[in-house]
């Protein structure tokens, strides 16, 4: 926990919450161990949404679905998804969970690796949401620029590592260093970058909120 949990308490205690049908994915994906956007970056996803109004977004890391449909629910009308999968136990719930919500010709599932898919994609998008291999942004990152519109946004999530990320790599279990090292170099690259303009805010684990300079 990055922020003081009685304060998120209190924010999210506020919140107006999702559909019915997301309130029940949310609740499957708790039962099951799968890990999915909390409440306050839900919130903060939705303000985005309200605000840029995008038509195409393409998301990094789908896992059961949750923020595809989240993100379906609240674009604007006729907006596409595009979001890549490659944990085979969850793609056919993501599919099925789609197909539940009768988003299937609205969020397309890209299946297997995303540095192969993000290098075939053409694009452009208008929003991009990073949620997948935290240690793979960095290396991700080169792609998902050619593919974002001059302006659109670039909005990654759990950069801070629970706080970890302010430690000296070797204050971190060493299984963690690489991922320690690439994601430090992810932010450095996002706030040094000349395309973008990039805030690093302590919402849930940490966001990255970036912009494709015009």
């Amino acid at each position: 926990m990055i922020v003081d949990e009685r304060t998120v308490a209190f924010i999210n205690s506020l919140d107006a919450g999702n559909t019915p049908f997301l309130n029940e994915i949310e609740k499957e994906a708790k039962k099951t161990n799968v890990p999915i956007i909390r409440t306050e970056m839900q919130s903060f996803m939705k303000l985005l949404l309200a605000m840029h109004k995008p038509m195409s977004i393409l998301e990094v890391g789908c896992a059961i679905g949750f923020s595809a449909l989240l993100m379906s629910e609240y674009a604007p009308a006729g907006c596409k998804i595009t979001t890549i999968e490659k944990y085979e136990k969850r793609i056919p719930i993501a599919r099925e969970n789609f197909k539940r919500a009768g988003k299937e010709d609205s969020i397309t599932l890209l299946e297997g690796d995303a540095m192969d898919w993000l290098k075939k994609l053409e694009g452009p998008y208008d929003f991009i949401f990073m949620d997948a291999a935290k240690g793979q942004y960095i290396h991700f990152l080169p792609d998902i620029l050619r593919l974002l519109k001059p302006d659109g946004i670039l909005l990654s999530d759990n950069v801070l590592q629970g706080g970890d990320i302010i430690q000296s790599r070797y204050a971190v279990t060493r299984r963690n260093r690489t991922i320690h090292t690439r994601m430090r170099d992810y932010l450095y690259e996002l706030k040094h970058h000349p395309q973008l303009e990039t805030a690093i805010l302590p919402v849930g684990d940490g966001i990255t909120l970036s912009v494709r300079k015009a």
